[in-house]
């Protein structure tokens, strides 16, 4: 697997703090979005910084794969049983007729199958997946590996032939989207694939306005069962992807929005970008740096169909160079206002 440094890819050092990390993604992303940077490879290296960010945001992630590198998605370290690095007493199970061997592995190993942890649901403990799919034709899934029971069923002849019908496990995962693909629905391609290195593609119906931890069931997508039992289902949970744009509060989203200063002065008719698509916003005279306001259903989706709202903030900012006329003006200003920031 090719080692991609997520470090370079953010432009931060490996010592990086979260919120650093966040401040270059959207800065970034912002920078590199297919919608802004028309250069071929553009689209591209989005889809770079958008991975680095998911792994270097989420600890436990960032921790995997500075151990790990390349193989961070695989590397699963050693758990072992209670008592085994101390030196005491090992506890051993008996298994009679009803047990099965992926009980054992479990007990002696940690559960989890041969990935560590997992729901139990269904018949045996769920897998979990993670799928990435925000503005692009679809995603991919890490590898599933392999089954204890299918390993064990090759290792001890008979074992399977004794198993009784078991429903399969669900395969449990999260699935990203963006704001704006997440209000929009339509159908993404995700790809799931077997230990033997099978690729499974399947079609995500996303229904629109779909809110952040929405379930998506794909029945019969996830385990096989065993002796002719149904298999498991593919449960993915909706998680809206950080906006290079909007930060979110609670149900709604902030959104900066640049203003002259004689627009803060005297009011103005500003276009504001929401996820929908920019709107024109009535700017109030009088406005200072800070302040809010609100439009009412442009924020988040939420249960139920309702959406929360964005929150225009204001940020003034003054042009960097002035020429001689737009000085003189400045100046006259300064000298006939009475208007003092500052007390005396």
């Amino acid at each position: 697997m090719e080692f991609v440094d997520y470090y370079k890819v953010l432009e931060v050092g490996r010592d990086a703090k979260p919120e650093e990390i966040a401040k270059a993604y959207r800065r970034l992303a912002r920078k590199y979005h297919p919608d802004v940077c028309k250069d071929p490879g553009a689209e591209e290296q989005f889809k770079r910084i958008n991975e680095a960010h998911q792994v270097l945001s989420d600890p436990e992630k960032r921790r995997r794969y500075d151990m790990l590198g390349a193989g961070w998605r695989d590397g699963q370290p050693f758990q072992p049983p209670p008592g085994w690095a101390a030196g005491g007493p090992v506890e051993y199970r008996t298994w009679e007729g009803g047990g099965d061997w992926s009980d054992f592995f479990e007990a002696f190993f940690g559960g989890g199958g041969a990935r560590g942890a997992g729901r139990r649901t269904g018949g045996r403990g769920g897998t979990r997946v993670h799928v990435s799919s925000g503005g692009f034709p679809g995603g991919v899934a890490e590898s599933l590996g392999p089954d204890l029971e299918d390993l064990l069923g090759g290792a001890f002849p008979g074992v399977r032939g004794r198993s009784r019908p078991r429903r399969g496990a669900d395969i449990e995962g999260e699935l990203e989207l963006s704001v704006e693909d997440a209000l929009r629905g339509g159908t993404r391609t995700v790809q799931l694939a077997d230990g033997d290195g099978t690729s499974h593609t399947y079609e995500i119906r996303i229904p629109p306005g779909v809110h952040d931890g929405a379930r998506i069931r794909l029945g019969g997508r996830g385990r096989p069962g065993r002796a002719g039992a149904e298999a498991g289902d593919l449960l993915l949970t909706v998680r809206l992807r950080p906006h290079p744009d909007f930060r979110r509060e609670g149900d709604d989203l902030v959104v900066s929005v640049p203003v002259a200063p004689w627009e803060a002065a005297l009011g103005a008719s500003v276009r504001v970008r929401t996820p929908d698509g920019p709107v024109e916003m009535k700017l109030p005279p009088g406005r200072s740096s800070g302040d809010r306001l609100r439009l009412r259903g442009k924020g988040l989706p939420l249960r139920g169909g309702e959406r929360g709202d964005l929150l225009a903030e204001v940020r003034i900012v003054v042009p960097e160079r002035l020429d001689e006329r737009e000085r003189r003006l400045f100046e006259q200003l300064r000298d006939v206002s009475r208007f003092r920031p500052r007390p005396e």
